[in-house]
């Protein structure tokens, strides 16, 4: 049983359903501690963030920082009897290690810290500093007191992240395959249009709110909010629910409810697209109230940027293949990240069956993981710096 294989069960077996951590922070905050590295424990609200850092001895502890990224934290499993073996019980089958988090991202946590172990092991007196930064709180719907809150600690301590790679399932069909240097950002919105509510044989004295939204509705459907540009797909928008009405059919409803959400791309920013939001609802004369939600920023690490160079060449090297350079998908943890400065690229497993059930990852490409990462160390970090 290889090391990153061990690990990666261990944490698999712990039910750690977001926010719950379950146990997995300490568990690795202990081994790294146990090779020199300074190990911070951030809890914020109910959330366990890790934040550890090591340095060559003597070294400046203001040198460039290497960081990998990831949560411990994982998607409820569903109904259990989906499933072929308990999804919190580590299984291999076919060559494919199943479990809740096998893929996203337990595997690839277990991956950094060996990768991380090994770097410091065959270079203890390594240039610069390497980081690991995880936490409980990537798969919960708010976010607030995971990553996006060490950020804000970091800002105020002034720690400074140069590189930072993401561990997400990233992968089409083989490891390598596919990188992401950058993702879109997430606009949502909760909007309600008021109406009149009345009886549905006298709609003299109503006023219909669905009947109203409509046309506002069409209009934003057709609406080209930008068309892109050479690194990302034009903006999207979509609306992800919508409800209204008592429940009988013979009331008109009082009012209308809507979740609205734009994936947008650098060729727009989220205040055009709230004015442009919010001037075709006042152009149908709606009674509407809107609340919006800023969950993240696009970014994106350019062509030419030492990461991304570096990450492309490890692939191409180890993996045989010259990867896709992505910024589709949705969202992650490297939002908060990449506005502190830091090149973000994001590498992992495939991403087939990630929030599925039957979760797996192929147990020969968990076991290269490591091998990719600490390539990115040696490569970023060279000891002859």
């Amino acid at each position: 049983m290889s090391d990153v294989f061990e690990l990666a069960t261990n944490l698999i077996r712990r039910r750690s359903v977001t926010p719950e951590d379950a146990g997995c922070l300490p568990l690795i905050g202990e081994r790294l501690a146990g090779l020199g590295f300074r190990v911070e424990h951030l809890r914020y609200g109910e959330v366990d963030n890790l934040w550890a850092t090591h340095a060559a001895s003597g070294a400046s502890a203001k040198g460039p920082l290497l960081v990998f990224l990831g949560h411990t934290d994982v998607v409820p499993s569903g109904p259990e009897d989906q499933w072929q073996s308990p999804p919190f019980e580590p299984v291999v089958r076919d060559g494919r290690l199943y479990g809740r988090g096998a893929a996203d991202m337990k595997g690839s946590v277990a991956a950094m810290v060996v990768a991380l172990e090994r770097f410091v092991s065959a270079h203890p007196d390594h240039p610069g500093r390497v980081g690991l930064l995880l936490t409980s709180d990537e798969e919960g719907p708010t976010n607030l007191d995971g990553v996006r809150r060490v950020a804000e600690h970091f800002r105020s301590t002034g720690e400074h992240i140069d590189w930072c790679v993401v561990g997400e399932p990233s992968a089409k069909q083989r490891l390598g395959d596919l990188i992401r240097v950058g993702r879109r950002g997430s606009l949502s919105g909760t909007l309600t249009v008021r109406g009149v509510q009345g009886h549905v044989a006298y709609p003299d004295k109503a006023l219909n709110p669905i009947h109203a939204f409509a046309p506002a509705l069409a209009a934003l459907a057709a609406e080209r909010w930008d068309s892109g540009n050479a690194d990302f797909p034009p903006t999207s928008f979509q609306v992800s629910n919508l409800n209204a009405g008592t429940g009988a059919s013979n009331v008109i409803p009082g009012a209308l409810h809507a979740l609205i959400n734009f994936r947008y791309s650098t060729a727009s920013t989220a205040a055009e697209l709230r004015a442009r939001t919010e001037a075709i609802l006042a152009a149908h004369g709606l009674n509407y109230e809107l609340e919006w939600n800023l969950s993240g920023e696009p970014f994106l690490t350019p062509a030419g940027g030492r990461l991304r160079d570096v990450v492309v060449s490890v692939c191409r090297d180890l993996c045989q293949l010259d990867s896709e350079q992505s910024t589709g998908g949705g969202t992650s943890d490297g939002r908060f990240i990449a506005p502190l400065g830091a090149e973000v690229v994001e590498l992992g497993p495939v991403n087939a069956t990630i929030h599925k059930a039957d979760e797996c990852v192929d147990v020969a490409e968990l076991e290269r993981l490591p091998e990719l990462y600490l390539a990115i160390c040696e490569r970023m970090l060279p000891a002859s710096a």
